[in-house]
């Protein structure tokens, strides 16, 4: 008998139609002879909602209140799902995070799994139960409630997957599967068979908003193989794996991120140590720091251009406001009306030339390149964010 892992995202069980139509395809995978464990995610814009609700009353609420608020919204979606399962004619019992032994982190709103006690869920399946299974939440030593922050569902499918050595975890999401670019923006857009990790990790990191990148981390560490693929259509998704035959190809896809900030330090004194004063200013508020720039020194200056999530953008400009006499910078830049285009694929490495195409394919359609960052199995460019989805379409017509 196989173990299946099946996780359902909020559009999948966003009205009672849908619910209905996921209970059909849980008690499917169960009849054909497979143990069930099944995530779901609050329904539809449910956490959106609670989020709204909550800065009616206080914008300032505190995080552990914010994760009691927000874990409420899988509560609904699990239970709705079991009472469907149970109209099928079908044995289920629903479980909340702490209920299925998910142990977490203490930060509060952006958790990180510790360990999963999988006790009660093997307890559940040898009682031949379907086990619903609320993502996205946990408890920490304090015994409170905690979120693992966006995309936290896929994170916790894929952590059952490991406690228990699945023999196949699926995530079922409104795509069918990975394409080479956002099918819903680029009409040519193809869907890919299978992925390597590394490769959909890249794309989950840039902005493909598929899978979350931590799902796919965690995927890769314990040899997890996923499934991508839609609860709206009975066809077979893409599989991430650890070595995918991608035919040789060498770009698996294009994605953009519309969630970046540029900044730049102007006029900083050419003398050693001054970056790193700099960046430490921003590690220790936690801002991650993504593609970094820095000019050749003229007249004993130079200025280093970086990015960082939009979010951070206006807490990263403070935070070195404040700091701007200290290092000696001449003017502090910042936008946010940018966007990061990114191509990714294994077959990069040994291939010259891909690089070119995609600078050719942005010269062609009159989009200026403000920054490029490379790494092994990528390229990613930052330009103006109204060129976006204009680069992706004349990059993939490039390169596929």
């Amino acid at each position: 008998m196989s173990l299946v892992v099946q996780k359902f995202g909020g559009s999948s069980v966003a009205n009672a139609e849908r619910v209905m139509n996921v209970a059909k395809i849980v008690t499917n995978t169960y009849k054909n002879g497979n143990s069930v464990v099944v995530v779901v995610s609050a329904q539809g814009d449910t956490t959106d909602d609670l989020i709204e609700k909550a800065r009616e009353i206080n914008p300032d609420a505190s995080k552990r209140e914010m994760d009691m608020l927000l874990a409420s919204g899988e509560q609904i979606s699990i239970a709705l799902l079991a009472m469907a399962i149970e109209k099928l004619g079908y044995p289920v019992i629903s479980l909340l995070g702490w209920q299925a032994g998910f142990l977490t982190s203490s930060s509060y709103s952006s958790a990180r799994i510790k360990r999963v006690n999988a006790e009660r869920i093997r307890k559940e399946l040898d009682k031949n139960n379907i086990v619903v299974v609320a993502g996205f939440q946990g408890i920490n030593r304090y015994d409170d409630v905690t979120t693992l922050g966006r995309g936290g569902s896929d994170t916790s499918a894929v952590a059952i997957a490991a406690a228990m050595k699945a023999d196949l975890c699926q995530i079922f999401t409104d795509v069918e599967g990975v394409y080479t670019a956002d099918p819903r923006k680029v009409p040519k857009a193809t869907k890919l068979k299978e992925i390597s990790y590394d490769e959909m990790l890249e794309l989950a990191t840039l902005g493909a908003q598929v899978l979350n990148n931590r799902s796919v981390e965690m995927a890769k560490k314990y040899n997890i193989e996923l499934e991508v693929l839609s609860s709206m259509t009975n066809k077979p998704g893409t599989i991430v794996k650890e070595v995918a035959n991608m035919e040789k190809m060498l770009i698996s896809g294009v994605a953009k991120d519309e969630n970046v900030a540029r900044i730049s330090v102007i006029g900083v004194p050419d003398i050693p140590g001054l970056a790193f004063k700099l960046f430490s200013k921003l590690s220790a508020k936690n801002i991650n720091v993504d593609i970094i720039l820095q000019s050749i020194g003229r007249d004993g200056t130079k200025d280093i251009t970086f990015t960082v999530a939009k979010e951070k953008g206006k807490e990263a400009l403070t935070t070195l406001e404040s700091f701007k006499s200290t290092i000696g910078a001449s003017d502090i830049l910042y936008d946010d009306k940018v966007a990061k285009i990114s191509i990714v694929g294994a077959g990069m490495e040994s291939h010259a030339g891909v690089a070119s195409s995609m600078f050719e394919a942005l010269y062609e359609a009159h989009i200026n390149i403000q920054m490029i960052s490379t790494s092994e199995i990528k390229v990613s460019v930052l330009i103006n964010l109204d060129d976006a989805d204009r680069a992706v379409s004349a990059i993939h017509d490039k390169l596929f």
